[in-house]
């Protein structure tokens, strides 16, 4: 059995499932009641405490067991072709070079390609994918479906794996008893978001692994978390569970189908939004951006930064809407107050740059932080974390011009680059918590890759060990005592996880040091590390490719390209940041971009898929996806790339419209609807650990608005209206649940954007200058538009989606150089050919 993990064993606030109701008469109350109300609030609570026995869904929070509810079902999806259990064996019998594998037990996962599924695939139970194969044998076995939702990166479905279904007794009741079914929720989110939404609505929280159990035709009964294999602590473990189930089904079965239509019912007509009107209420946008800053300001932690308690999640959502509201606020005059909404966030990304969140040694940040402090983290590592964290902190720079910033906008992106980045430029999904303390080791521990003894550091560092451990609290005895939630079990006795508590100026003059050699010390012995830690057993890389979450790094990668040509000349940098040219991070966003385009989009339909390993997925593109993409490539074409990446986005667009638009109510499913077996189409707008495909598409829609003219934008404008119309109640009521929402909101509400027309040939150095003065500095309401008159397709498309663009740039074209031009309420200013004017126009504020 897996030795448990230091967060503690909560058993009061996992394992959501009815069966904990100590009768056994196994009692049924009536059927839950849904109401939209009660679905948006869930949204809003905060985690309490600490990492508890399931991977946290981003909106959701654990709560004490429930009496009996009912758990939803779902139905059939048909992208898969049906599987053949003599094939499969025979397939999966056979290695890559032709031998035979050793394996006691191998399933139907032995041919799939998510590494999820694959990590399972030689379990003794008997598992499925999810597919009409797996939902014809229950039928005809007439037994209920488990089904069983996680990713391959997910700690607690790592201990569920071990504790429960690689065991033989466990593995002979769900074979016996049930058909189960392993679903890779990044692989198929579609179907996770039915049941997690499920489980939120029922529980008010959830989680990974997710539990459900199913009938055969896949109606609800009833499910969960993460459950440990025995009773315990008087509630039941994954056995008695299944028992419980196997006889609900056989005696209460009717009641417990009916159960699981009547709440799908109540569920699709809760999360049914639609706008009673098209339009946003005039000062809606405005009061809804300062009342989500008002709440977020109310959790602020004055102490430790970020907004809430531990467990701390960095949610770059939030800190986008801070530093969007500074600027307004500043706009309209109020220094002190932006002054005090910039220092929160400033604060907040400083302590999570020097906590143990941040991997000193090989860059990147984790996925949260289970105490206050950011020290000791959740050691997984997920691609749209990277994204989004590298933009505030470029967002960050461009503000302050700190070039600390800057730097770890590039220590996440050179990590990225280093080590999740495919041959062909695809970018990678995640890297594990766990991996094995030494070679050989048949168990996995998490964060055995990333902590470090006080010895090791000494017998690396030698001479500088002794700095470099006051620099990052290291001590013989561990260093994980910081606080009481960071490590209560002990877990990490001895060891040290790098946190940053002293300035750099400190302990430099302490040491009698000018701080560039301190800081180049600090580096080298970060690479002396560096090296060392490569040897030891890495985490498991998924090397899933995820559309959605490439569209976010994407846009990092393509604004870094420009905005960090604004570092000061002669910028140090120091391992892991490499310090290459900016320009290089343009080349990486360009190859990412291609790499979907070649792979996982049809020129005919002009459709995505929504992912890729060894080929693409057979699940299609969803709304995240194409709005996470769309938001890519407008960053891809404003800061520098070329014309065919806003074509595309506009393509994309198009049909995002035509599979997820209500045209009737307004705003976009998050499925196409296409697959009657989906029973849930969801608009979400939850802004939580990734940005709702709403609250994107919202942004993006504005962008295009102002990108076209005539009756192109004005469409873009309506759909965009419509869309937050759908959620004004949101935005009026628990605004801090959907802050980019709420920028987005009042994006659409600003009168004129500014828009910065680029005129001349854009293969030459002045124009790359221009382009990184036009994004010197902060401005979310800013459009840049460049454009070459010698480019005859470049003239065309301008001339039929833009004629004012077209006309500008033909009157102000100069063959020698790179002409800038600044508009804004159907006014431009004189024309400018050096980069210096061009920031001083635009950092001017507005009268």
């Amino acid at each position: 059995m897996a030795s448990l993990p230091r967060h503690g064993l909560h058993f009061h606030t996992h394992g959501v499932l009815s069966l904990t109701h100590p009768s056994p008469s196994f009692p049924f109350p009536p059927p839950p009641q849904f109401h939209s109300s009660m679905l948006r609030k869930l949204p809003l609570r905060r985690f309490p405490r600490r990492r508890y026995p399931s991977e946290f869904s981003p909106n959701s929070t654990p709560i004490p067991f429930p009496r009996f509810p009912f758990l939803l079902s779902h139905s059939p999806l048909r992208f898969r072709a049906p599987f053949h259990a003599c094939k499969v064996l025979a397939m999966a019998a056979q290695s890559s070079d032709g031998g035979s594998h050793s394996h006691k037990y191998t399933n139907l996962l032995a041919v799939e390609h998510s590494p999820y599924l694959l990590q399972h695939a030689h379990n003794p139970v008997n598992w499925y994918p999810w597919g009409d194969e797996a939902f014809e044998e229950a039928r005809k076995r007439n037994v209920p479906i488990f089904l069983s939702i996680g990713y391959s990166t997910c700690h607690w479905c790592h201990v569920m794996e071990v504790e429960s279904f690689e065991n033989e007794e466990v593995a002979k009741l769900l074979n016996d008893w049930f058909i189960s079914i392993k679903v890779d929720r990044e692989e198929r989110p579609d179907v996770d978001k039915v049941y997690m939404t499920y489980v939120q609505a029922l529980y008010s929280g959830g989680g990974w692994p997710l539990s459900v159990f199913l009938s055969p035709d896949l109606k609800p009964l009833m499910g969960g978390t993460y459950f440990p294999p025995d009773d315990k602590y008087g509630r039941p473990g994954f056995k008695t569970v299944l028992r419980k189930v196997k006889d609900a089904w056989d005696n209460k079965r009717d009641v417990l189908v009916k159960s699981g239509t009547y709440a799908i019912e109540q569920l699709s007509e809760a999360l049914s939004a639609s706008a009673s009107s098209n339009k946003l209420p005039e000062e809606l946008p405005q009061k809804a951006l300062r009342l989500c800053a008002e709440q977020l300001s109310q959790s602020y932690d004055p102490n430790f930064g970020g907004f809430g308690s531990a467990p701390k999640f960095p949610r770059p959502v939030e800190v986008q809407l801070m530093l969007y509201y500074t600027k307004i606020l500043e706009e309209s005059g109020k220094s002190v107050e932006a002054e005090e909404s910039l220092n929160m966030v400033i604060f907040g990304l400083q302590c999570m740059s020097r906590g143990g969140i941040h991997d000193h040694v090989g860059g990147g940040f984790h996925r949260y932080s289970v105490d206050e402090r950011w020290h000791v983290p959740h050691f997984e590592k997920m691609l749209y974390d990277q994204g989004q964290i590298a933009n505030v902190y470029l967002d960050a720079f461009s503000i302050t011009k700190d070039v600390s910033y800057s730097c770890v906008s590039r220590d996440v992106l050179d990590y990225l680059r280093r080590d999740m980045i495919g041959p062909e430029g695809e970018i990678y999904s995640a890297e594990d918590a766990d991996s094995a303390e030494s070679e050989g080791a048949t168990r996995k521990k998490e964060g055995a890759f990333y902590v470090w003894t006080s010895k090791e550091v000494d017998d690396t560092l030698g001479e500088h060990a002794d700095f470099f451990k006051e620099h990052y609290y290291i001590k013989p005895s561990g260093n994980c005592d910081l606080s009481r939630l960071s490590d209560p079990h002990g877990e990490f006795k001895g060891k040290n996880v790098l946190i940053e508590m002293k300035s750099v100026s400190e302990i430099a003059s302490k040491h009698g040091l000018p701080v560039e050699k301190y800081l180049e010390i600090l580096g080298e012995c970060r690479l002396k590390l560096f090296r060392v830690r490569e040897h030891r057993p890495k985490p498991h890389l998924d090397d899933k490719v995820i559309v959605s979450w490439n569209g976010l790094t994407i846009s990092s990668f393509a604004r870094a390209s420009k905005i960090l040509r604004n570092e000061e000349d002669g910028t140090r940098f120091y391992f892991p940041v490499v310090g290459s040219d900016a320009k290089e991070y343009l080349k990486v966003a360009e190859k990412a971009a291609l790499f979907i385009r070649t792979k996982l989009y049809d020129e005919q339909t002009r459709r995505l898929q929504h992912s890729f390993r060894n080929g693409p997925s057979k699940a299609p593109g969803f709304l995240d996806d194409y709005a996470f993409l769309i938001g890519g490539l407008l960053d891809l074409y404003e800061y520098g790339g070329g014309l065919n990446w806003l074509i595309w986005a506009i393509e994309l667009q198009a049909t995002q419209d035509e599979l997820f638009l209500d045209r009737e109510g307004g705003g976009y499913y998050n499925t196409a609807g296409e697959d009657p077996s989906i029973l849930l189409r969801v608009k979400e707008d939850h802004d939580g650990a990734e940005p709702s495909g709403n609250s994107v598409s919202a942004i993006n829609l504005v962008r295009l608005s102002s990108l076209v003219s005539g009756s192109k934008s004005d469409y873009y404008r309506q759909n965009a209206e419509h869309l937050l119309a759908v959620f004004e109640k949101r935005l009026k009521d628990t605004a801090v649940a959907v802050p980019l929402m709420c920028c987005a909101a009042d994006m659409f509400s600003v009168p004129s954007r500014k828009h910065v027309v680029l005129v001349g040939h854009k293969n030459s150095e002045q124009f790359e200058t221009m382009v990184a003065a036009a994004h010197a500095s902060y401005d979310p309401n800013r459009t840049v538009i460049h454009i070459d008159t010698t480019d005859e397709m470049e003239m065309q498309f301008w001339e039929e989606n833009n004629r004012n663009v077209a006309a500008m740039a033909t009157n102000n074209f100069a063959a020698d150089k790179v002409v800038g031009m600044v508009c804004q309420n159907f006014t431009c200013k004189a024309p400018v050919s050096d980069p210096e004017s061009l920031e001083a126009m635009l950092a001017q504020k507005p009268s």
